[in-house]
Parts: C-alpha cells; structure tokens; sequence
C-alpha cells in the first residue's frame, strides 16, 4: 500500500473527462429562474435562498441588532439552524463562512437526489452541510449549491439489526439509525437518556453525527468503545450520479469502507446512518482539577509524574479525554467508565500524594469539583444539578427543547475565529521508561511556546484487541492504532468576521499566534517527524495531508473516488481528490502539474 500511495501522489494531474471549472453566478451557464424552478418544482419548499445575517452587519448601523446577533453567534444551536451559518466563523488567511447562493434544506433522500441531480446537470459547485463543524470550512462555499442536512433527523432504535445483505453472515445487533442531519446531543438522549444503551460517538453534543463517522470520529471513551466510524453497520449515500445506494461490509463494500473515516464531502451525501448500540456502563465519571507549577523545574517534573501516571495506570478502556499544558500550569479535565468513583480515586491518589509532599512547588486549585461520578444514563441529561454546577449549558432561544444542551467546555468553539491549529500522533513507544524523558521535554518545550492539549481519548494504544481490529478496518490514517494520544494545539479568537465594524478579525495577532502553534506543533515532531494526524482537527495549510491524514490508505480512497465521483462533484479542502481542484474547489489544475 505504501508504493501505490506513492504512485498516486507521484502521478502528473491530468485533465479529467469532467469541467474544467464550476459555474458561478453570471457565467453563461449559471441555471435560469426557469430552471431554478424545475428544481423548486422537484423539492418544494425545501429550495431557499440564502443569506448570512452577518452579512446584514456589514452594511447596517444597528450597533443593537448586530450586538444581538454577536451574542446569538455564542449559542451552537443558533449557528446550527441558520443556512447561512456555520460553528466556526473562519480561518484567518485560509476562509471565510460565506453562504451559498442556494440550499436544499433536504427532508428526505429524495432531496438530496434532486439537488445532487441539478449541481451534476448545471455544473455548479456542491457543499453539503449537517452540524457545520468543519474546521477546514468543508461544509461552506460561496457561488455553490448547498445540500443542507439538518432537518434530516429522525432516530430509530432496533432491538435486532441486520445489515441488508448480512443477513447470513452476521448476528442481529442492537442498533440505531439515524439521520444526517441529526447531533450527538439527540441521538445521547435517545440511545443513552431514554434508551439505556451507548452509542460512540462526539465530546461534543453539536456535532453532527453523519459529519463526524465520516472522519473517523472519537468519542470520550474511545479506548473502551472504538472509533465512531467503527460502529457504522450500514449507510444511505447519494452518489454524484443520483443514484440512492445503500452501504455495508456486504453490499458496495468499497465505499463502506471509505465512508468510515475518508472524510466528509468527498464521495457522496450520507443521507441515513446505522451505529451499533454498546452496553451502557453503570457509571460515567470526571477528574478535573489544575495544578500551577512554581518554577520551570517544577514544571517539568510535574509533567513528568502525569506522564509515568498516565503509563502505569491510565491508558486503558476506562480512561479518556486529555491533560492541557500551558505555562506552568496542567489541567486535567478527564473521563473515566466502568469505575466508581472511589475506585477513581485511588488511581490519582499517588498523584496527590507527590503534589502533597511538595507544596511550595505545586498550587492546586480543585474548582468546581475534583473526582464526581454519576449514573451514566443521566450522563447528558438536561437536569437541574447539572445546570445548577455548570456541567452543562442549555440553548437560551426561547422555547428551545431542554435537550438542547452542550458542554461548557465547547461554548469556546461556536462561532471561533481560527488564528492556528495542528495536531499529531503521540506513538506509545515514548511512554518506554527509556523513552520518557524526551517525551516529557518534548511537551515542555512545546508549551513554552503555546498552549496544548493531550487527547488521551484520540489514541488507540491500550485498547482492546477487538477495537484495534474495527479500526484498522477503517481508512483513518493506521498511526492511531499505536497511539497513545493524539496532541493539539490551537489558537483563535471569538465571534468576529471581516467588514463588521469592531469585530474585524485580528490578522497581525493571528499570524503571530500561527506562528506560535507552529513551533508547539514543530517542538512534537522531532521527535516523531511523520507521526500525521487528525483528518478534523488538522492544520489547514498541511502540506502533506493525504499521508499525514490517511496513511497508505490515501491509495485505496482515490481509487474509491474514481469509481464513484469520476468527475470530482464532491470537492472539499483537503479531501480525496481535492489535490486536482483549486483551494476553493472550482477549478481545476492545469494539466501535468505534480
């Protein structure tokens, strides 16, 4: 696989029998309000114009109204029911949230057809949006037709599920199915609240489902239940040629394979979703607390006992979520399963007890709570002792379902202006006695220079067997498989956009902050120069990102492309394909480039 990775990359671009370039708006071939008709014939309704209501702040002078709407823009629910919006508002340097011409808010998968039908037929560049996360502003583009996914989000539980086709070679499996529109936050309250069952899938209850399977998708306690890409039994796709197929390990097993991780908006629009529903634990638990180191030396060794802590006791299936270094000062904000809470406890114990014994070294600050626990069925309920303590925040609009509920945690994200962002793999090796030293001044010299985090929950290594083998069936890149962590640094701002007077993006501080998480990222990866990283969480402006995101995958996913999207309607940044188009998708490389 290496070699025909290789191959690929090392072929000359050359000219496809598909466009040479999208239509925009003006050009001769831009559809006509006739055949804009045709389509609103065909989806009713479901055909709307859009419009950003940040673009009504760049010309008004309702200092009121756009103060509202800045506020608004903090709400994810907000931003994930507007059109015209998406979760992060940009990248400085690399994009902008800019809306599309015209949505098909899809109710159905004949929607989807239909719009899929119309962007081939008129030549029109296609985006498709459900939770709108992408950092990459994969599920944006002006000038473009969008296929938006949010109002497909119906959940169906199955006692019993056979993937059609299965039927004689597989066992019924509890399961769930669910729409592409649909979040995590509603498919934890029907599987986990009402339903009593697991289903892996985001930390954050925002994110949508179809969005985060087709990355690969890590859920807090990944090491115990896999990748949310794992857990796929069975998918509905729309093809670039219209064509409804439906996807599992024995029907179109080429593209079930490469919907589990290769990345959204590439080979088709995910229009339904069958996961498997694990046994839910009997408890759901947290550590959280901060430790301020007094001296750089401190520092070091504090780093280095969380490191010997996390090698000893902490890197199996009940453990997740990650440490974050920045300064002086570690902060532990993980998630334990399957533990009491005095079981927990012991676990840290050593760990207090070395801070104890050093107290003109170490500050700890233990707010809001340092160990709890709870029954993981009411783990994403909306109730008032978790509203009461901070743990959770509801959507504020009035008349907002109660479930409409996110971490605080991830309020940081809703309408985030990115500066810079990276990621990499950590390889368990470095967690070998003889490894760790350079391990723990790799992580110090790269929080000299910028905050990160270390995602314990995005490695595999410690996992069981049976969760290594689902994933190494999947194309996310196979260095997760012997990682313990996967480490992210980033930097941004909050709700801003270019125009609006006083809320202007900070260009001169971003390059200074990308700057900054460059060097965290660089400090990691000499000591594993090509560990790659995360598909979602990656650094826009990655130069080698077919290897750094798939691996030697990179291969079997471009020839999935060609069978399915020879003509390359499904384009996003950094995604398979995507190095024969121009960065915003609508042209294509000239011939003999590479």
């Amino acid at each position: 696989m290496v070699a025909a990775l290789a191959a690929v990359l090392s072929t000359p671009l050359r000219a496809a029998a598909g466009p040479l370039s999208r239509t925009r708006p003006g050009d001769p071939g831009w559809p006509t309000p006739a055949r804009w008709q045709q389509l609103k014939d065909q989806v009713g309704d479901a055909l709307v114009p859009v419009r950003s209501p940040l673009l009504a702040c760049t010309t008004s002078h309702d200092e009121a109204a756009c103060a509202l709407l800045f506020k608004s823009l903090k709400n994810p629910y907000f931003l994930g029911d507007e059109v015209g919006l998406t979760q992060t508002l940009g990248w400085v340097d690399a994009w902008t949230s800019r809306p599309s011409v015209y949505a098909v808010a899809a109710r159905n998968t004949r929607d989807v057809v239909a719009a899929v039908n119309f962007a081939r037929e008129h030549n029109l560049r296609l985006v498709v949006k459900g939770g709108g996360h992408s950092y990459q502003g994969t599920s944006n583009a002006p000038d473009s037709l969008l296929v938006w996914t949010r109002r497909m989000n119906d959940i169906t539980l199955h006692d019993a599920f056979f993937a059609s086709g299965c039927e004689r070679r597989a066992s019924p499996t509890r399961a769930v199915t669910v729409g592409a529109g649909a979040i995590w936050a509603q498919v934890y309250d029907a599987v986990t609240t009402r339903g009593g069952g697991y289903v892996q899938g985001g930390g954050c209850t925002t994110v949508g489902v179809a969005g985060l399977v087709q990355g690969g998708g890590f859920g807090s306690f990944s090491k115990a239940f896999g990748l949310a890409a794992a857990s796929l039994l069975q998918a509905e796709v729309v093809t670039a040629d219209g064509v409804v197929r439906v996807c599992n390990a024995c029907t179109n097993a080429d593209l079930f394979w490469a919907l589990k991780g290769g990345g959204g908006g590439s080979l088709g629009v995910v229009t339904r979703l069958t996961l498997k529903v694990h046994e839910l634990p009997e408890t759901f638990g947290a550590v959280n607390f901060s430790v301020r180191a007094t001296s750089d030396a401190a520092f070091t060794k504090l780093v280095a006992m969380a490191v010997d802590l996390y090698a000893s006791s902490l890197m199996n299936a009940h453990w997740g979520e990650q440490i974050r270094l920045r300064g002086n000062m570690l902060q532990v904000a993980m998630v334990f399963q399957g533990l009491t809470r005095a079981e927990a406890g012991a676990v840290w114990r050593p760990f207090f007890d070395a801070l104890d014994k050093a107290p003109d070294d170490y500050k700890l600050d233990f707010s809001p709570l340092k160990i709890v626990s709870t029954s993981a069925r009411e783990f994403w309920s909306p109730t008032l002792l978790k509203r009461v303590f901070g743990f959770i925040r509801r959507d504020d609009r009035p008349g907002a379902p109660q479930t409409n509920v996110f971490w605080p945690g991830d309020e940081g994200q809703a309408a985030q202006v990115l500066h810079g962002y990276g990621s990499t793999w950590l390889p368990a090796t470095l967690l070998q006695p003889a490894q760790r030293p350079a391990l723990v001044g790799a992580l110090v010299a790269a929080s000299r220079h910028w905050g990160l985090g270390v995602h314990f929950n995005k490695g595999l290594a410690g996992a069981s067997p049976e969760v290594i083998a689902a994933a190494r069936d999947t194309p996310v890149n196979p260095a997760v498989l012997d990682a313990f962590a996967l480490v992210i640094s980033g930097a941004g701002e909050q709700p801003a956009y270019p125009g609006v007077a006083g809320h202007e993006p900070n260009a001169a501080l971003a390059r200074q902050r990308r700057q900054a998480v460059a060097q965290t990222m660089a400090e990691l990866r000499k000591l594993v120069p090509n560990a790659g990283s995360y598909l979602s969480e990656s650094d826009y402006f990655e130069a080698d990102w077919q290897r750094s995101h798939w691996g030697a995958n990179y291969a079997r996913l471009a020839a999935v492309k060609a069978m399915v999207d020879p003509d390359d309607l499904f384009i996003v940044h950094h995604g398979v394909g995507s190095e024969r188009w121009s960065d915003d998708g609508f042209t294509r490389k000239a011939m003999d480039q590479g």
